[in-house]
């Protein structure tokens, strides 16, 4: 009995502790509960709310630009990028001093990143750091965890992959300027304008700057969207949910008419020479070549150049950052001597075969004007006043033909034209007259300034774009070519404002004379004719575009040429061609800048450009399909 009750003694006691220790369990619980509920209840439900779906505003991804048989131009790539959001970031100093544990991250470099997060809205990310290096985004993935607000990713960014050799073409994209996003919320309500804004201050964002990628915009840019994400309290990405419906729509591809593999070949081939060239093909009006040499890499202005690296660009003297082809404005020297030409025999003031004597020295008033070459070329017709480039020849008649109606006749061959391309920039140049110098210059012509206009110089200024054009109208025998450059896409209206035909007798006879340039004896460029294709030649004229005045003393004593001059004060080197000679396809303009002998400098490129052409046959069939104008909305060496 006395063991039984030891035994129930024992269970009572056992029984009460377990009790006991059950009834602090639940009573620590139930305090928890309370606290969970009661006390903090407010700040859960808080943090739970901000603990789901959010939606996150996703930028379209850019349309391609392809060249004509679609080699992508511009494109996009991926890249590591480090950014934070302000408003999930406690201490924006603290979270920056974390990430500069594990990469580079000055203290300047702190400080502007943090003068750009209090400049936008505290949701829109910053971007801390893109381009990362593999360790880096491995480094900064593994610890981004322990950093609330900051976000490691791969991102999309476009893309140059042809680098230089389109640069003034494409242009680039970089992130939006308070001038851009003025430019793109212009006339937009309220709403809109804020939906602009901040689609624009996206990392991911990008707007055109120059060439297509500033005039395509509208068709490049697509449609914005959202992804659903689901997040953490700390605002951690945990998950991303399905987001189709709602996804961004992308921008609609480009094609331009360029063969890439003839822009880089006609790029190595001018070295390290700058200047120009323009291939056209003569049927169709597509430009197949737009060099301008040296360029710059637009892949450096996509997330930002430094001033450094800018001012270097910018006071290069070969000026890297200047359409020449397009932009550039340069005396065309003898190359325009077909227009003089089919001027005067439009004008009814000269015979073909008529002959003007030269003896280097051609006197009108008071004044001397010289011919290029020593001694002079003797009697001239107007086949071997062309085909030798002649300067007294076309002094005499030049002087008969008129200004006016020299100038009526460039007008005519695209001089004085802005050819718009889809492209920013452009420029007519100068075709002059005596209503243009009255009006710039505020006096009259006078006649002698029609014998420098008779051979290219003077007033007179062109692109090569146009000096192209003017090949392309001779060889197709007066029909009036016009430049394109977008194959698929938004392609400029056409705005020819001058019309008329050219008699194809007389284009005939200009032809003859560039075929004398390359293939007769007497050619300035009898070297560059054969295009080593095994039959087929080249057709074209030689220029030699003087950038200072020669003095009396310097022709007596010898022009100065090559080192005994500085560059900048040596003339510019023209080449105008088409080929082959018996069936015209393709027609190219060449300016070496400061090369001096058209025969020598420029026609020796222009040959090879050509031959690289006819072999890559860069008038193929392109990739896509045309699409029709929309409106995007926005001589011997040294020869002349």
């Amino acid at each position: 009995m006395s063991r039984n009750r030891d035994a129930e003694s024992l269970f009572t006691r056992r029984a009460a502790i377990a009790a006991s220790a059950g009834g602090a369990i639940w009573a620590a619980l139930l305090a928890r509960l309370y606290q969970l509920q009661v006390v903090d209840g407010d700040a859960y439900r808080k943090l739970a709310a901000e603990n789901g779906v959010k939606l996150d505003l996703a930028p379209p991804r850019r349309g391609d630009i392809l060249d004509r048989f679609g080699r992508p131009l511009a494109a996009h790539r991926r890249a590591g990028r480090i950014s934070l959001v302000r408003e999930q970031v406690a201490d924006m100093d603290q979270a920056l001093a974390q990430i500069a544990n594990h990469i580079s991250l000055t203290p300047e470099r702190r400080e502007r990143i943090k003068s750009r997060a209090y400049s936008q809205a505290r949701f829109v990310p910053t971007v801390v750091a893109e381009e990362l290096s593999y360790e880096d985004f491995a480094r900064m993935s593994l610890h981004a965890v322990d950093i609330p607000g900051v976000s490691v990713e791969m991102a999309a960014t476009r893309s140059y992959p042809r680098g230089r050799d389109l640069a003034h073409v494409l242009g680039y994209v970089a992130r939006a300027s308070e001038r851009d996003l003025t430019r793109l919320t212009d006339g937009a309500s309220r709403p809109e304008a804020a939906a602009v804004r901040r689609l624009f201050k996206h990392p991911d964002m990008r707007t055109g700057r120059s060439g297509i990628e500033f005039f395509a915009e509208d068709w490049l840019r697509g449609e914005p969207g959202f992804r659903r994400l689901v997040t953490n309290a700390a605002g951690r990405v945990i998950e991303e949910l399905p987001s189709d419906d709602i996804a961004p729509t992308q921008g609609r591809d480009l094609s331009v008419t360029i063969d890439a593999e003839l822009q880089r070949k006609a790029i190595e081939r001018f070295g390290d020479e700058s200047g120009a060239a323009v291939v056209m093909d003569i049927e169709s009006g597509d430009i197949l070549a737009l060099v301008s040499t040296p360029a710059f890499d637009p892949n450096d202005f996509v997330n930002g150049i430094s001033q450094t690296d800018y001012d270097v660009l910018r006071n290069n003297s070969r000026s890297p950052l200047y359409h020449k082809a397009y932009d550039g404005t340069y005396p065309p020297g003898s190359t325009f001597k077909m227009v003089v030409a089919a001027a005067a025999l439009e004008a009814g003031v000269v015979d073909p075969s008529e002959r003007v004597f030269c003896n280097r020295r051609y006197w009108f008033g008071n004044r001397t004007w010289h011919c290029w070459k020593p001694g002079g070329h003797g009697s001239m017709n107007m086949h071997e006043a062309i085909k030798g480039s002649c300067d007294v020849y076309f002094y005499e008649i030049a002087r008969r033909t008129g200004v006016e109606k020299i100038a009526e006749v460039s007008r005519r061959f695209g001089f004085g034209q802005v050819w718009d391309l889809g492209m920013t920039g452009g420029r007519g140049g100068v075709v002059p007259d005596d209503p243009w110098k009255r009006s710039v210059h505020g006096e009259q012509w006078y006649e002698g300034e029609t014998l420098n206009f008779g051979i290219g110089q003077g007033y007179l200024t062109a692109t090569p774009l146009q000096l192209a054009v003017m090949t392309a109208r001779i060889a197709a025998e007066g029909r009036l070519i016009t430049p394109n450059l977008v194959g698929e896409g938004p392609r400029p209206d056409a705005d020819i404002p001058f019309d008329g035909t050219f008699d194809p007798e007389i284009m005939q006879r200009m032809k003859a004379g560039m075929f004398g340039v390359t293939s007769e004896g007497g050619g300035t460029a009898l070297r560059s004719g054969d295009l080593g294709l095994g039959g087929p030649r080249l057709a074209g004229k030689t220029g030699t575009a003087q950038v200072r005045r020669i003095t009396m003393a310097e022709r007596n004593s010898g022009i100065l040429k090559g080192d005994a001059i500085r560059r900048e004060l040596r003339d510019h080197a023209l080449f105008v061609a088409y080929a082959p000679t018996d069936d015209p396809k393709y027609a190219i303009s060449v300016i070496v800048e400061h090369g001096e002998g058209g025969s020598s400098t420029a026609a020796p490129v222009a040959r090879d450009i050509m031959a690289e052409a006819m072999r890559l046959n860069s008038r193929g069939t392109p990739a896509y399909t045309r699409t029709a104008s929309v409106s995007s909305g926005q001589t011997g060496d040294g020869a002349p």
